[in-house]
C-alpha cells in the first residue's frame, strides 16, 4: 500500500509522545552531539495528543511520500491556517554531494526536505505538561538570489497557545544554514525566527534542532512550555567534557593553551609550555578534545584544521568572511611561495630603494598565479607579457603622504597617541626612575636617565620637579616586562632583545619631543649588566645612535602591540566571554542577544590564529623579536598586568595617568594630555555604547532584585571568572553584579574591547606597518656600542645605513608581515559595523528599537566630530602636512584597507 494513501487516527490518554525528552532539544543557532538510544530516535511517532480547553483532542497524522506531514485537530473551530516560509543560503547546498546528491534532490523533489514542529509557549493546563508540537514537511518552491526558500502549512487550533519556538529536522545528508523562519497567518500577526544557523543532516546527529521567536525573556519570564526546552538547550551546549569534537558540533568547553607546541615533531625546538597554569597564567580557549602527545601527555596534538562550534564558522555563506578566507591562503599558499623565491632566510635588503621596489617592482610569485590573483587581488597582479604574477604591496597610506615622516622625531612621538599602539604611552610619576625586578639577577635597578640628563635635553625650560608636577613627562617602559627574556632571546639566531625606556617631553604646544632611549642588557655569566642611554644628537654618530635605538624600541613595540595590546587583550581574553556565554545564557536571554552580534567570528579568527600564527614556528616566532618566547612573553603580561575592571577605556586612561576623574569634565575625565586622537575619540564612542547598554539593561531590570535572582546571568559570570579566565578567579577586583549599574560597566567592557579597542589597534596596521621601517617587528642586531671593538663597530663607523638594513627584519620576515597585515587590516564588503545594524529580536521590542536608534545617531554625530577635528590644525597630534588623520576610530567605513572602521565584533 503507498504511503500517501495512509491515514493514521490516534487518540491517547498518556501524554503527547511528541513530546521529546530533554536530550533531544538543541539550542537557537546551537547544537550537541550526545548520543541517544535505537528507542529515543523515533522522535516523529504518528501519535500526537493535544488539550484544549481542559478537553482532550485526537489529531490525525497524515503521512505522505508526496505531501506534509500534518497534524490536525479534529475540530477546526476556530483554528488558523499557517503558512511557514523557511529562508536558507544557498551557495554549497546542493553541491559537492558526491554519492548523497541524488537522495538530496529527491528529498526536496517530494517535498521532504525540512521536518518543522511548532512548538506552544503555553503548558498542558489538564496534565502540567507540555502541548504536542504540530508537525510538517517543508518543500522547496523557488530560489531567489543567494537563498532558497521553502515553504509548509500548518492548521493550528485555537487553543494551542502561542507559538514560542520551532524544532528543526534535516532530511539533506549535508548540513544547511537557515536564515530565518516566518509564520504567517496567526491572529496577532507573524511570528519571526531569527536562525542564522547551520542545521546538521539527521544523518550525522539525530537530534532536532530547536529556534526561539525573537522574543526576549528573562529565565523568571519564560513561558511555561518553553522552561525544560530553555534548560536542556544549556545543557547540551555544554556537553560532557569527553571525546573529540566533530565538525558538526555546537558544544562550548574550556581548555588550555596546550596546542601551540608540536612536541612529536621531529624537529626538537617545537615543543612549548602549556599556557593556563600557576607558572603560565592565561585565558581559556574553546576545547577540541584531540588526542594528547607522545613526548608531552600535557600538549594537545595539532590537526590540520582545528574544531570551533558549526555557528561559529561561516566560511560557506557570507561574503564577511573574505578576509578570514583570504588570511588561510595567505598563511597557507602564498608565505610558503615566498620562501621558494627568498631562499636565504636571513639576507637583508641591501640599500633603501630594495624595500621601495616592493612597491614599485614587487616579488616574483611563479605558481598558482591565477589562484593567487583570485583570493589577493589587492596584492598579486599580473605582468603585463603574460608570464608569472608578482606580489606587488600598495604604497600605505603614510609613506604616499610623506615618504620619510618614519625617520623623523615628531613621527615617532605623535604615534604613541595617534598610531597603531596608543595603549602603551604612561605619565612619569615616580623619579628617579627605577626597575623592580631583583638586582642579584638582573643587575643595578637605577636607570641611567638622570635629572642632569633630562634638565639638559630640555634646554632650561624647567626643572625635573617642575616637569613631573606640571605633568609633562611620558614613557614607554618595556624594561621589566622584556629584560627577563633578553638573554634566552639572545640565544635565538637572528634575534636579539633588550629591555627598553623611552623618556618624552610634552611641550607648549601639546606634542611629544622624545628625550632620552635606554636599552639594558641584563648581567651573562661572568658579563656585568650593560645598559647605555641614547639622546637626539647633532654629530653624525650620536644622530645615527639615536636612529638604531628607535629602531629597537619600534620593534618592541610592535611585539607588545601584537602579543599584548591586540592578541591577548582582545582576541585571547574575549574568548572565554564567548564560550561562557553560550554555556549559560539561553539564545532567548535578552543579555545573550545584546552580546551575540560581538562574539560572530572572533573564535573561528582566534582557531587560525593558533593554527597559523601563534603557534610554535608560527608566524609571530618567526618574525617578531621574542622568537619562541613571543607567547610565553603574553602569558606574562597577563600575569602582571591584565585586569578586567582596567579593560574599560576610561580605567585603563586613568590607570596609565593619561587622565584624572574630574565630574566637570566632558566624559567625566580630564585628559593629561589634550590633543589624544585616541582618546579624544575614544570617549566619545565608549560613552555612545554604554548610553545604549544602559537603555537596554534598563528595560530589562528596572530593579536590582531582578539581576540578583537571574541564574542565568549570575551564573554565565560566575563561569566567565571562575573558568574563563581561572588562574585569576580569586583577584579582589573582578566585578559582582549586584545592580543594572555593575551589569552596564561589564556588558559596555566587553563591547568596547571587541569594538573599539580591537578596531583601534588593528585596522591601522598597513597604514602605519606596512612600511616596516616606521615599525620593523624585529631587531636583528645588538647597539654597535654594546661591544665597541668588534667588526660591526666599525662598519657602523664606515655606513651607519648598513647597520640599520642589517637590523631591521630580513627580506623574507618583512615581506611575510607586509602581506599578513593587508589581509588583517582589510574590511570586507560585508563588514557588520558598530550600531549600522539592527538585530532582529531588538527590531520587535519598541523600546529597545528607539534606544539602538538613538545609538545610531550618536555613532554618525561622531564621524561628523573626527572629520570636523582632522580638518583643525591646531590639533598636530591628528592632522597637519603628510600626517594621516586619525580615523581609527570612525564607525563607518568602505571595503577595503581605509584604515577606519569599527565592526561589531574580532572577526579578523
Amino acid at each position: 500500500m503507498k504511503a500517501s494513501s495512509h491515514l493514521h487516527r490516534l487518540c491517547s490518554t498518556q501524554p503527547s509522545s511528541s513530546l521529546l525528552p530533554k536530550r533531544f532539544f538543541i539550542s537557537h543557532g546551537r547544537n550537541s552531539s550526545k548520543s541517544s538510544s535505537p528507542a529515543s530516535l523515533l522522535l516523529t511517532r504518528r501519535r500526537s495528543t493535544l488539550e484544549f480547553h481542559g478537553k482532550q483532542k485526537c489529531l490525525s497524522i497524515r503521512a505522505s511520500a508526496t505531501d506534509h506531514v500534518k497534524g490536525v485537530e479534529t475540530s477546526k473551530e476556530n483554528a488558523s491556517s499557517v503558512k511557514a516560509v523557511v529562508r536558507a543560503t544557498a551557495p554549497g547546498l546542493l553541491s559537492d554531494l558526491l554519492i548523497t546528491k541524488p537522495l538530496d534532490v529527491y528529498q526536496d523533489l517530494i517535498g521532504k526536505t525540512l521536518l518543522l514542529e511548532l512548538v506552544s509557549a503555553e503548558i498542558d493546563s489538564g496534565t502540567g505538561l507540555e502541548k504536542g508540537t504540530i508537525k510538517g514537511y517543508a518543500h522547496k518552491v523557488r530560489t531567489e538570489k543567494e537563498e532558497v526558500i521553502y515553504e509548509s502549512d500548518f492548521v493550528v487550533p485555537a487553543g494551542f497557545g502561542e507559538i514560542g519556538a520551532i524544532l528543526v529536522e534535516n532530511e539533506h545528508h549535508k548540513e544547511m544554514f537557515l536564515n530565518n523562519i516566518v509564520l504567517d497567518g496567526l491572529p496577532n500577526g507573524p511570528i519571526h525566527f531569527n536562525c542564522s544557523s547551520w542545521v546538521h543532516s539527521k544523518f550525522d546527529n539525530p537530534i532536532k534542532r530547536i529556534f526561539f521567536s525573537n522574543k526576549s525573556y528573562l529565565p523568571k519570564d519564560t513561558p511555561t512550555g518553553l522552561k525544560k526546552m530553555r534548560e536542556t538547550e544549556l545543557e547540551n551546549l555544554r556537553g560532557d567534557g569527553e571525546k573529540e569534537r566533530k565538525k558538526f558540533d555546537r558544544i562550548y568547553d574550556y581548555d588550555t593553551y596546550n596546542d601551540l607546541g608540536d612536541p612529536d615533531n621531529s624537529r626538537e625546538d617545537l615543543a612549548r609550555p602549556v599556557l593556563g597554569s600557576k607558572v603560565h597564567p592565561y585565558p581559556r580557549r574553546c576545547r577540541t578534545g584531540r588526542p594528547r602527545c607522545k613526548k608531552d601527555p600535557m600538549s594537545e596534538k595539532r590537526s590540520s584544521s582545528v574544531y570551533v562550534p558549526r555557528d561559529e564558522t561561516f566560511e560557506d555563506v557570507k561574503q564577511l568572511t573574505f578576509s578570514t578566507k583570504t588570511l588561510k591562503s595567505v598563511l597557507h599558499a602564498l608565505l610558503p611561495q615566498l620562501e621558494v623565491v627568498l631562499l636565504n632566510p636571513h639576507l637583508g635588503f641591501p640599500h633603501f630603494t630594495a624595500i621601495d621596489t616592493l612597491f614599485q617592482e614587487g616579488v616574483p610569485v611563479p605558481k598558482d598565479k591565477n589562484f593567487f590573483q583570485l583570493i589577493i587581488p589587492r596584492l598579486v597582479k599580473t605582468i603585463t607579457n603574460g608570464g608569472d604574477g608578482v606580489l606587488l604591496f600598495e604604497t600605505p597610506q603614510m609613506i604616499e603622504r610623506d615618504k620619510f615622516s618614519w625617520f623623523r622625531d615628531e613621527e615617532f612621538s605623535r604615534q604613541t597617541l595617534a598610531g597603531l599602539n596608543p595603549y602603551s604611552l604612561e605619565l612619569v610619576t615616580e623619579w628617579p626612575i627605577k626597575s623592580k625586578l631583583d638586582p642579584e639577577i638582573y643587575g643595578p635597578p637605577e636607570s641611567l636617565i638622570t635629572t642632569e640628563l633630562v634638565e639638559k635635553e630640555i634646554k632650561g625650560i624647567m626643572t625635573i620637579d617642575e616637569a613631573l608636577k606640571q605633568k609633562k613627562m611620558f614613557m614607554l617602559d618595556y624594561h621589566d616586562l622584556l629584560l627577563p627574556y633578553v638573554n634566552k632571546v639572545r640565544e635565538i639566531e637572528g634575534t636579539t632583545l633588550y629591555g627598553s625606556r623611552t623618556l618624552f617631553f610634552l611641550t607648549m604646544d601639546g606634542t611629544l619631543r622624545p628625550l632620552a632611549i635606554e636599552l639594558t642588557r641584563p648581567p651573562v655569566g661572568d658579563t656585568p649588566q650593560w645598559k647605555q642611554v641614547f639622546t637626539p644628537g647633532w654629530d653624525g654618530t650620536s644622530c645615527w645612535l639615536w636612529r638604531l635605538a628607535k629602531a629597537h624600541v619600534c620593534a618592541h613595540d610592535a611585539g607588545y602591540h601584537q602579543l599584548v595590546v591586540h592578541w591577548l587583550r582582545t582576541h585571547c581574553c574575549t574568548e572565554p566571554y564567548i564560550i561562557a556565554a553560550n554555556r549559560q545564557l539561553s539564545a532567548m536571554h535578552p543579555i545573550y542577544r545584546l552580546l551575540h552580534p560581538h562574539f560572530r567570528y572572533t573564535m573561528e579568527i582566534n582557531a587560525l590564529a593558533r593554527e597559523s600564527l601563534i603557534n610554535a614556528g608560527g608566524l609571530i616566532e618567526s618574525c617578531f623579536s621574542p622568537g619562541k618566547y613571543a607567547i610565553e612573553l603574553s602569558s606574562a603580561a597577563y600575569d602582571q598586568l591584565w585586569r578586567f575592571d582596567m579593560e574599560a577605556l576610561p580605567a585603563d586612561l586613568i590607570r596609565r595617568g593619561m587622565a584624572v576623574e574630574d565630574p566637570t569634565a566632558e566624559h567625566g575625565l580630564k585628559l593629561t594630555i589634550e590633543d589624544y586622537p585616541f582618546a579624544n575619540d575614544g570617549l566619545i564612542l565608549w560613552d555612545a555604547i554604554k548610553q545604549w547598554v544602559r537603555d537596554y539593561v534598563n528595560h530589562y531590570y528596572p530593579e536590582p532584585s531582578l539581576l540578583e535572582s537571574d541564574d542565568e546571568l549570575q551564573d554565565w559570570w560566575t563561569e566567565v571568572r571562575t573558568k574563563g579566565h581561572a588562574d585569576k578567579k580569586d583577584e579582589p577586583w573582578w566585578p559582582v553584579l549586584k545592580t543594572p549599574e555593575d551589569l552596564v560597566n561589564v556588558l559596555t567592557t566587553i563591547i568596547w574591547v571587541a569594538a573599539g579597542h580591537h578596531a583601534a589597534v588593528n585596522f591601522g596596521q598597513y597604514v602605519y606597518a606596512g612600511y616596516f621601517p616606521n615599525r620593523p617587528t624585529i631587531a636583528r642586531t645588538n647597539m654597535p656600542t654594546e661591544d665597541p671593538v668588534d667588526e660591526e663597530f666599525k662598519n657602523f663607523l664606515h655606513k651607519p645605513e648598513f647597520s640599520m638594513l642589517k637590523c631591521f627584519p630580513s627580506q623574507i620576515q618583512a615581506t611575510k608581515i607586509m602581506a599578513v597585515l593587508d589581509v588583517l587590516s582589510n574590511h570586507s564588503p560585508d563588514e557588520e559595523y558598530l550600531g549600522d545594524q539592527m538585530e532582529p529580536s531588538w527590531a520587535e521590542n519598541p523600546v529597545i528599537k528607539a534606544a539602538f536608534e538613538r545609538f545610531n545617531g550618536r555613532l554618525k554625530e561622531l564621524e561628523g566630530t573626527i572629520d570636523e577635528r582632522n580638518t583643525n590644525l591646531n590639533l598636530k597630534n591628528r592632522t597637519g602636512a603628510g600626517v594621516v588623520p586619525y580615523e581609527l576610530l570612525k564607525p563607518l567605513s568602505k571595503p577595503g584597507v581605509t584604515g577606519m572602521g569599527v565592526p561589531n565584533s574580532i572577526s579578523i
